[in-house]
């Protein structure tokens, strides 16, 4: 009982502390997913996100009632605690395997789905930027094609243009001259959209659901420790649960 009470307001100082990461995690996702709706038709993949972001809410309330139950030594305060961290749990865990299946999925659409967004563009040698998605996406990730240049070339090959040159968006951000001219390869960025995009979506869940888990198994700590305060109560003091 002396040790459960320092280790309930420590994990109560965590969890205020972890109410900002929790909430940069389901941000990520979501920005992430909103940048490049484009790419994934279904809205629900944000899902993982926008629970990261109510756990976030709740959290920083519940790290507070932790800390101060040790000094205010309420039995009512202690109940509410268990319902906050029971459904804290469910939220956690919940998010964490939809950030565990959703990462699996959404690996296996990108190259169809970019596969796709390349062979549909059209463009030309010029000094137009250009503005469609997949020129957005290029610029923004600086890289070229699905795995690399060459996926310009076979997608041109299918159709009776075949250009000398492949969209300015691939051109490295430091060759401000550069015209996509194939000429000069150098010019160009190397690395293709899909392994850029698909790290990215990866480190985002997978900080989602490695957060998430640990986040839950503290608060099993939590919920352990504030049992154990609870066992002394009678049972009228515990009408609460």
């Amino acid at each position: 009982r002396s040790f459960t009470r320092p280790l309930l307001k420590c994990l109560g100082f965590i969890f205020c502390g972890t109410a900002a990461a929790q909430a940069f995690g389901g941000v990520l996702v979501i920005r992430m997913f909103k940048n490049y709706r484009y790419l994934f038709q279904e809205s629900y993949l944000s899902l993982p996100g926008w629970l990261a972001l109510t756990t976030a809410l709740i959290l920083l309330p519940t790290g507070v009632l932790a800390v101060s139950i040790p000094v205010k030594r309420s039995r009512k305060e202690q109940g509410t605690l268990m319902y906050l961290l029971l459904l804290l749990l469910c939220l956690e865990m919940s998010s964490a395997a939809l950030a565990h299946f959703y990462s699996v999925r959404t690996t296996s659409q990108l190259e169809s789905a970019m596969g796709y967004l390349v062979h549909q563009h059209t463009w030309t040698c010029s000094q137009d930027p250009g503005s469609s998605p997949v020129d957005v996406m290029q610029r923004k990730l600086q890289c070229c094609g699905v795995h690399n240049y060459t996926d310009w070339l076979k997608a041109s090959s299918s159709s009776s243009y075949h250009p000398a040159c492949v969209p300015e968006s691939c051109c490295k951000e430091k060759h401000s001259h550069c015209s996509g001219d194939l000429d000069h390869v150098e010019q160009l960025s190397e690395e293709g959209c899909l392994k850029k995009l698909d790290n990215q979506l990866c480190f985002a869940m997978r900080y989602v659901f490695w957060s998430c888990t640990v986040l839950g198994i503290l608060e099993l700590l939590a919920g352990v420790s504030n049992g154990i305060l609870m066992r002394r109560q009678t049972s009228c003091d515990l009408s609460i649960l």
